[in-house]
């Protein structure tokens, strides 16, 4: 699942493409997604003005005329393509290693002037929601936690949320009710930055280590938006490129590798929490 550099890599793309354009027409080819696409989805779209792209955790939100508001989860296997209205197959904005369009599982198409956005999706965990003005938008996230580069997340903030919790800090990473945008690949870099072990329950860590956490949440993801996100699998940026923050990784899939701080003699380990693969080192990890 694409974590929030992924989905800020993805808003820019479209920001670049599709902002002050019009939308022409919609085709829908399968409703059923996690969430059922409304029988007026097609006619709510269709001549919206694209006025801006924005990103909130790992939703991008596609604010259009009317103050209408188009929310995009990409879910498991969800992607985005970018291509002419003409008969080629062709997409410079794709997850794939091929630059060509898949074949199957189009599910919804977007028309402007001279191009197409296509929203392919083979598991449909993925969906597309309407709202009808701002405040919806802010009811509809009004449960999750500040992202990692929000004022909000702060020492009085996390210091507050965690104190006394029994918790590991890992899963609190990944609580969106805590933090929002951080998933499993990022919450393993974060906490190899912080000398943290992941299995380390919240009400054990000390206030030096809140700041790490804060400090190091900014720092890892700022750094993985600069890099294009993580291609751990096929995910590509609007030119085609590969994401290449995984070059960068320092424990997620580096299992038996030796640590790569400097005069540690630890060796990266693999160890299963709550059913998600979890990767630390075993020396400088406390």
């Amino acid at each position: 699942m694409p974590e929030l550099p992924e989905v800020e890599i993805v808003k820019q793309s479209l920001d670049k493409k599709i902002k002050f354009k019009i939308i022409k027409k919609v085709i829908v080819r399968n409703r059923n997604l996690r969430i059922k696409i409304p029988i007026n989805f097609e006619d709510i779209l269709k001549n919206k003005k694209v006025k801006k792209i924005l990103r909130f955790s790992k939703y991008i939100i596609i604010h259009l005329s009317e103050n209408t508001f188009c929310i995009i989860h990409l879910g498991m296997s969800g992607t985005i393509h970018l291509a002419n209205n003409k008969k080629n197959r062709f997409t410079n904005l794709s997850f794939y290693k091929s630059q060509n369009l898949p074949d199957k599982h189009n599910h919804i198409e977007i028309q402007f002037k001279n191009f197409n956005i296509i929203y392919n999706d083979p598991r449909r965990f993925g969906f597309f929601e309407l709202l009808n003005n701002k405040k919806d938008l802010l009811e509809r996230f009004a449960n999750y936690g500040p992202e990692p580069f929000s004022k909000i997340f702060n020492l009085s903030y996390v210091s507050n949320f965690l104190k006394n919790k029994k918790k590991n800090i890992k899963n609190f990473l990944l609580d969106q009710k805590f933090v929002s945008g951080i998933g499993n690949i990022y919450a393993n870099e974060i906490l190899f930055f912080c000398k943290i072990k992941p299995q380390k329950k919240a009400l054990n860590l000390s206030r030096d280590e809140y700041k790490k956490i804060i400090r190091f949440s900014k720092l890892v993801l700022k750094k993985a938006i600069k890099l294009g996100g993580s291609s751990i699998r096929n995910f590509k940026n609007i030119s085609g490129n590969d994401g290449l923050f995984q070059n960068n990784f320092k424990v997620y899939q580096r299992e038996n590798l030796n640590c790569s701080k400097y005069n540690c003699n630890g060796k990266i380990k693999k160890k299963i929490i709550s059913k998600r693969a979890t990767f630390f080192c075993n020396k400088c990890q406390k």
